[in-house]
């Protein structure tokens, strides 16, 4: 069965700070894979999945934070690692035109319930297989279309730190905070508008999906009334983003075309630290730092506490530990006669989404007697 994973979440992603990072390299581009996400907190943009289905491999675009512009990313150009995204493998075969006499029957009702309406009929039909999420493919054209593209949402926000918050409340108001960019016919031309205007591009082709649970912040907002997220591109490649269909500035004029995938098997990816190896001879520690998950981890913190003595501990710092790599460490530690307590832990202060089951090997102690 096809597998739609799913690097850290949105929620996470809301909640800044994110410090793992799913390389370009493990996104398998062969067919119609379907997905989005956001690029690094160094490089803020979002990404958009696009296939016109004669093509052997899906492109994938990013749509930068400052004008709306958008760009193909390749392996190795710089832009390689994504703090959240969510893809299928090639899922060609689970595809579902929608019939255009279905689309006509639910015309003059907002995007978003236009595609729920199709999901149902077709799943009361028999033709579509009842899914958690469902990949969507779609065509618009657009009286005038508002979107937004994401920035800085997860440099220093600090916001795990904070009392909690509630996510959806959360998401409401940093995805207002962001900079937004109208597509219209004609320039309102009103100096004091923050909504900035981009240009004519009224026809988009998007990727995105629907969850059956959006409270969740799987894929969506972790709002039980927004189901639906779509990123896209103007089908000249002009502009791309975060589609704001419920936007009040979001007129549509046309739902073209849509494509439905059922999307039944979710593979949650996540970061797993250990600490191994552990060992004191002739005035030295060793051990090493393993990542033994599916995600890269940047600034990892390492402290070695010597007779549980927090206040005197040391604390190393690695700038970068990619899915699958080890990082040896042989430090001098002369210690005085006697019994001693050594521990190790990778990233003490859990600033890693970790699940909590992979989180007992992040630590290794060691007793010695000198």
């Amino acid at each position: 069965m096809l597998n739609f994973s799913i690097a850290n979440t949105v929620t996470d992603l809301i909640q800044g700070d994110v410090r793992e990072h799913l390389p370009l390299a493990s996104i398998p581009l062969e067919g119609d894979v379907l997905g989005l996400g956001t690029t690094t907190s160094l490089d803020n943009g979002e990404l958009t999945f696009l296939h016109d289905g004669s093509e052997p491999r899906t492109r994938l675009y990013k749509c930068a934070a400052g004008d709306g512009s958008i760009r193909q990313l390749h392996p190795g150009d710089g832009s390689a690692h994504f703090p959240y995204v969510c893809f299928s493998g090639d899922a060609t075969a689970l595809r579902h035109p929608v019939d255009p006499a279905c689309l006509a029957a639910s015309e003059g009702l907002p995007l978003q319930q236009r595609i729920g309406a199709a999901i149902s009929s077709l799943s009361e039909q028999g033709q579509l297989a009842e899914a958690p999420i469902y990949g969507l493919r779609l065509g618009l054209e657009w009286h005038s279309l508002v979107i937004t593209v994401a920035s800085k949402l997860c440099m220093g926000q600090k916001r795990r730190n904070q009392a909690p918050e509630d996510p959806g409340a959360a998401a409401q108001g940093l995805y207002g905070s962001l900079q937004h960019y109208r597509l219209a016919a004609d320039d309102p031309g009103d100096a004091n508008d923050p909504i900035r205007f981009l240009g004519r591009s009224l026809h988009w082709d998007c990727c995105g999906f629907w969850d059956t649970q959006p409270e969740s912040g799987r894929v969506t907002v972790p709002v039980a009334t927004a189901p639906l997220h779509l990123h896209g591109c103007s089908r000249d490649l002009r502009h791309g983003g975060h589609l704001h269909h419920e936007h009040p500035g979001s007129r549509l004029r046309r739902l073209e075309w849509l494509a439905i995938y059922p999307l039944q098997q979710i593979r949650m990816l996540g970061s797993d630290l250990a600490v191994e190896q552990l060992g004191y001879s002739d005035g030295r520690l060793g051990f090493q730092v393993s990542n033994r998950g599916e995600l890269d981890v940047s600034d990892l913190g390492v402290a070695v506490v010597i007779d549980d003595r927090y206040s005197s501990h040391h604390y190393l710092r690695l700038p970068w530990l990619a899915a699958g790599e080890t990082q040896p460490f042989s430090l001098p530690l002369p210690l005085p006669p006697g019994p001693h307590q050594l521990l190790v832990m990778a990233d003490p202060e859990r600033h890693v989404l970790e699940p909590l089951e992979s989180q007992a090997n992040n630590a290794a102690r060691l007793t010695i007697e000198l």
